[in-house]
């Protein structure tokens, strides 16, 4: 078995998303996710709580970008520019890591214990991205209004995004995205988004 290192979090994660696909997310066990990777059962929980969050490794990081941007954007911008333009740059990463992504969200999708803990990350987000606009002087119902709008525009577009098969550029698919919840808001008719 190899050490814990730190580079063993993607290699765990990696090993569970092949595991879920050939098996089944309830028929693999922590061990054998381990042992996939080359490490001990020990070593994955020091870096995962319990099984499920282990297909959700890159979400602190995504949480931590968002947020950070949000906090140090230009004075100048708005509520909602701030937090649209740090899902925009958080989310360009994407493209190196497609098609794991997409093999993750396969796994998620297929499993409402997964879907839930899903939503309920994405929930926490919404939540510390509204205090980053309240430490920028941003008063409610704006910064929860913000934070709320710029985490469904995400979640849209990561969807987009992944039955695109990550294809498409991440910036423009999620400004079309909310242009066009802009668009809806306002009531006019939005431009469709194309998807090739």
């Amino acid at each position: 078995m190899g050490r814990w290192g730190p580079d063993a979090r993607g290699p765990l994660e990696q090993a569970a998303v092949e595991l879920c696909l050939e098996h089944g997310f309830e028929q693999i066990r922590v061990v054998e996710i381990a042992q996939r990777a080359g490490f001990s059962e020990r070593t994955f929980y020091r870096y995962f709580p319990d099984k499920p969050e282990v297909l959700f490794a890159g979400f602190g990081f995504l949480h931590g970008n968002v947020v950070s941007m949000v906090v140090g954007a230009p004075v100048t911008a708005g509520p909602m520019e701030a937090v649209a333009t740090a899902f925009e740059q958080a989310g360009a990463v994407f493209r190196e890591n497609a098609v794991r992504l997409r093999q993750r969200q396969h796994v998620i999708d297929g499993h409402p214990e997964l879907q839930a803990r899903e939503l309920s990350k994405v929930a926490t987000l919404a939540a510390a991205v509204a205090e980053a606009l309240r430490q920028r002087g941003v008063p409610d119902p704006a910064a929860m209004l913000a934070a709320e709008a710029g985490t469904l525009v995400f979640r849209i577009t990561f969807r987009a995004w992944i039955r695109d098969a990550g294809d498409q550029e991440w910036p423009r698919m999620f400004r079309q995205t909310l242009d066009a919840v802009g668009a809806v808001i306002v009531g006019t008719p939005p431009t469709p988004i194309p998807v090739t």
